[in-house]
């Protein structure tokens, strides 16, 4: 096992029963929910921008959870809509946000703006925040793209259940979580944590902007076309980088996928959504269900003791997007794939034309005995040797192309 440095504050969670089947998040604007791949986290886009933060994965919220706090006291009524009453705070939030009660909750001035435990200087300055659109909600959430200090920022708000103390205690927990994990983990490829803070009635977190949006939305965009393979290693590189820097730390990120990959605007990847990542040393506690059907490791859905090697089976899962531009089991239901990996071994299949080490790459990252999973210090390694290798052929072929041509004198 890694060793890095310890965190306390953070408890292992019990092996909770949610219905999976749900799918309890969905984009803005649309009638009908997310599939069960999604049911974990909050990822869409308008305009193209993305971020991919997860919201209490075992929520399960009823229809009445914004109308509870459209009644809260710190709301008032004006012509049908609600605002922040008696508001000083310089903050604002913009014109259509006028009927929407979690960023009222959050902006209203007479409520104190509580610090981030153990993480007081990330304290973000809710005068300083200009809150936009809500671009996707689950039962006990929004994702809001809006600016902080004058930069593009995605805010994450959550609602704190007002009759279960149980979920209650659960989400607070799990949002300290993902504020500790946020605030410690400082890399190029993970996407930068600007700050957040608490609130009577809400939890708020606040991160760089993706207009990319998500490495999953880029793909479905190219329709199934095979991503440049430059590019995709490229971007395969900025993956393995930023979960060596993960790994490094002792920690487990448990949702690696497409749809929790950002692109920026040098097409660099940045990894989010560590809401439910965990130290390693508590897999013994950790609820089984984490993660994504498509994605996720047979020892995963078996609900057997894990480890980091988790996350590499998924990084081969994604390897296998970039090179293909498919989603993986795309002809399965995502419980289908799940059965069919666990006790068929089923994998996607790798193209016949995709270079060898590519394809040594994800046989042995997706391999059902994690010992033979290399670690991501190694998948480094081997993705720079395949760039190289690309290169290089390119040269040749350039060369050779420049050979064929009839050579003439000045």
């Amino acid at each position: 096992m890694l060793e890095g440095p310890k965190f306390t504050g953070i408890i292992g969670m019990n092996n909770n029963e949610y219905d999976l089947s749900q799918g309890f998040y969905h984009k803005l604007g649309e009638g009908s929910n997310m599939s069960i791949e999604s049911y974990g986290s909050l990822q869409t886009s308008n305009g193209g921008g993305s971020v991919a933060m997860s919201v209490d994965n075992s929520s399960v919220g009823s229809n009445d959870s914004h109308t509870r706090i459209l009644n809260h006291q710190g709301l008032r009524r004006v012509n049908n809509n609600y605002s922040v009453a008696a508001s000083n705070n310089r903050g604002r939030v913009s014109h259509g946000l006028s009927d929407d009660a979690l960023a009222q909750a959050l902006m209203d001035s007479r409520y104190p703006t509580l610090g981030l435990e153990n993480f007081e200087e990330w304290t973000i300055d809710l005068g300083k925040l200009n809150m936009g659109e809500a671009f996707a909600q689950g039962a006990f959430g929004k994702l809001y793209k809006g600016t902080y200090n004058g930069e593009d920022v995605a805010i994450k708000i959550l609602e704190r259940p007002e009759n279960d103390l149980e979920k209650a205690q659960l989400m607070e927990q799990q949002f300290q979580q993902e504020v500790m994990m946020l605030a410690t983990l400082k890399h190029t490829n993970i996407v930068r944590f600007i700050g957040g803070c608490r609130k009577p009635m809400v939890w708020c977190i606040v991160t760089e902007y993706a207009k990319g949006g998500s490495v999953r939305q880029f793909l479905t965009k190219r329709q199934n076309r095979q991503v440049p393979l430059k590019l995709a290693i490229k971007q395969a590189l900025d993956v393995a980088r930023g979960m060596a820097y993960v790994h490094g730390l002792g920690l487990i990120h448990r949702d690696l996928k497409s749809d929790n990959l950002l692109i920026f605007a040098d097409k660099s990847i940045k990894i989010a959504d560590f809401g439910v990542a965990r130290i390693e040393v508590q897999t013994e506690g950790m609820t089984p269900e984490t993660g994504t059907y498509r994605w996720m490791a047979p020892e995963m859905i078996q609900h057997r003791p894990y480890t980091q090697k988790v996350d590499v089976y998924s990084f081969g899962i994604v390897l296998w997007e970039l090179i293909t531009g498919m989603l993986p089991f795309q002809n399965m239901t995502a419980v289908q794939a799940a059965f069919a990996v666990v006790n068929k071994g089923v994998r996607p299949i790798i193209p016949n034309d995709c270079l060898p080490v590519l394809s040594e790459i994800m046989t042995r990252c997706w391999d059902a005995n994690p010992d033979v999973r290399p670690p991501f210090a190694e998948v480094v390694r081997m993705l720079e040797n395949a760039e190289t290798e690309i290169m290089t052929t390119v040269r040749k072929a350039r060369f050779r192309c420049c050979m064929a041509q009839p050579m003439t004198a000045e």
